[in-house]
C-alpha cells in the first residue's frame, strides 16, 4: 500500500471526524449518522495501516481519533452497585474457576515441596545451623518463643492491616509479573514455600510442630489459597505469552491481563478475610481446635463459592473479562 496515496485519499473523512467531534453543540439526526459511518471507515482505515504501513505518528493520530469517535457514539458509562455486585458473584468467582487447572497444580506441587523441605530441614541438624545459632533457634521455637508471640506481638487491627498489605502486594505481583515468562511467580512461591518448610522444619524438631500448625492453619487456609490462585493466574498469563493459541498474543494477552487485574481486586478481599482471622483468631484464647474450624470454614466457604457461583457462572460464559461494549475491537483470526 502506498501510505502517501492512502492518506490523500482519506484525509478529508478524518479532518472531518474531527470536525464533528470537536462541536460544541448537540449534532442533527444527519450529522450523528455521518459521525457513525466516518467513526466506522477510520477504524477500517487504522487497521489497514497497522497490517500494511504502520506510521507511528499517523497511527497515533487515527487511534487518537477512533478513541475519542468510539466514546462519542457509545457514550460513557459509570461503575454502579449492580457492576460491583456482578464482579463478586460471577466475575471474580469465574475467573477464579477458569483458571483452576493452573493454581490447583500449583497448590499442590508447593504444599508438597513444603512438607519435604521441612522434613529434611527438621532431620538434618547442619542444615538447622545453617538457618541460625543453637540459641536463637531454642529462642524462635520454645514455649512463648518467636514463632507464638509474632501473632500477638502488635495491636490486632495494626497487625491485620499489615498482613493484609504484604499478602495482597504479593498476589499482585504474581498476577502482574506473570507476563514475563512465568520466572518472577515462581521465584515469590519458592520463596513462600522456603518459608514455610523453614518454620515447619524447626519447629518439627524440636517436637512442637502441632503448636505451629494450630497457629497457621487457621489463617494460612486461606491466606495460602489465594497466593495460590494468584500464582497460578500469573502463570497462566506467562503460557499465554509462550503460546497464545488461534489469537495473535496481543489480543490473547489482553483478555488475560484485564481478567487478572480483577483478579487482583478479588483476591485482595479474600486476603483481607485472612488478614482478620491472623490478627483476631490465630493469636485469641480459643481452642486449637476451634481456631482450626474456623480457618476451615472459612477454606470451605471459598471453594464452595468458586466452584457453586463461579462454575455456574462459566459456563454460562463469564471469563472475569470486562463487557464486549467496553473492549477494543479484534480482526477475525483464522482458527
Amino acid at each position: 500500500m502506498d501510505l502517501d496515496v492512502f492518506v490523500n485519499a482519506h484525509r478529508a473523512e478524518w479532518d472531518r471526524l474531527d470536525h464533528l467531534l470537536r462541536r460544541g453543540r448537540r449534532l442533527t439526526g444527519a450529522e450523528a449518522d455521518e459521525l457513525v459511518d466516518l467513526y466506522q471507515r477510520t477504524a477500517t482505515h487504522l487497521s489497514l495501516i497497522h497490517s500494511s504501513a504502520p506510521d507511528p505518528l499517523l497511527v497515533a493520530r487515527l487511534t487518537q481519533l477512533v478513541a475519542r469517535a468510539r466514546a462519542t457514539v457509545t457514550g460513557t458509562r459509570r461503575a454502579s452497585w449492580r457492576d460491583a455486585a456482578r464482579f463478586l458473584t460471577a466475575g471474580f468467582p469465574a475467573a477464579v474457576y477458569r483458571s483452576r487447572h493452573w493454581w490447583i497444580p500449583t497448590a499442590v506441587l508447593s504444599t508438597l515441596l513444603a512438607a519435604l523441605m521441612g522434613w529434611w530441614i527438621a532431620a538434618h541438624p547442619e542444615v538447622q545451623a545453617t538457618i541460625a545459632a543453637p540459641d536463637d533457634l531454642r529462642r524462635m521455637t520454645s514455649p512463648g518463643g518467636e514463632y507464638e508471640t509474632y501473632y500477638s506481638s502488635h495491636p490486632a487491627t495494626s497487625f491485620a492491616a499489615q498482613v493484609w498489605t504484604n499478602n495482597a502486594q504479593a498476589a499482585a505481583m504474581c498476577l502482574v509479573l506473570g507476563a514475563f515468562l512465568c520466572v518472577p511467580v515462581i521465584w515469590i512461591l519458592f520463596v513462600n514455600v522456603v518459608n514455610l518448610a523453614v518454620g515447619i522444619g524447626l519447629m518439627s524438631s524440636a517436637g512442637r510442630l502441632d503448636t505451629f500448625l494450630g497457629l497457621v492453619l487457621p489463617h494460612g487456609l486461606l491466606e495460602l489459597t489465594a497466593v495460590f490462585v494468584a500464582a497460578g493466574t500469573g502463570l497462566r498469563l506467562g503460557w499465554t505469552v509462550i503460546d497464545p493459541g488461534p489469537r495473535t498474543r496481543r489480543a490473547a494477552l489482553a483478555q488475560r491481563g484485564r481478567a487478572a487485574v480483577g483478579m487482583a481486586i478479588g483476591l485482595a478481599l479474600v486476603l483481607f478475610v485472612s488478614g482478620i482471622i491472623e490478627a483476631f483468631v490465630t493469636p485469641s484464647g480459643l481452642p486449637t481446635w476451634a481456631r482450626i474450624t474456623l480457618g476451615t470454614a472459612a477454606e470451605v466457604l471459598f471453594l464452595a463459592y468458586v466452584y457453586v457461583l463461579g462454575g455456574r457462572a462459566a459456563r454460562a460464559g463469564e471469563a472475569g473479562d470486562v463487557d464486549a461494549v467496553e473492549r477494543s475491537a479484534e480482526l477475525p483470526v483464522a482458527a
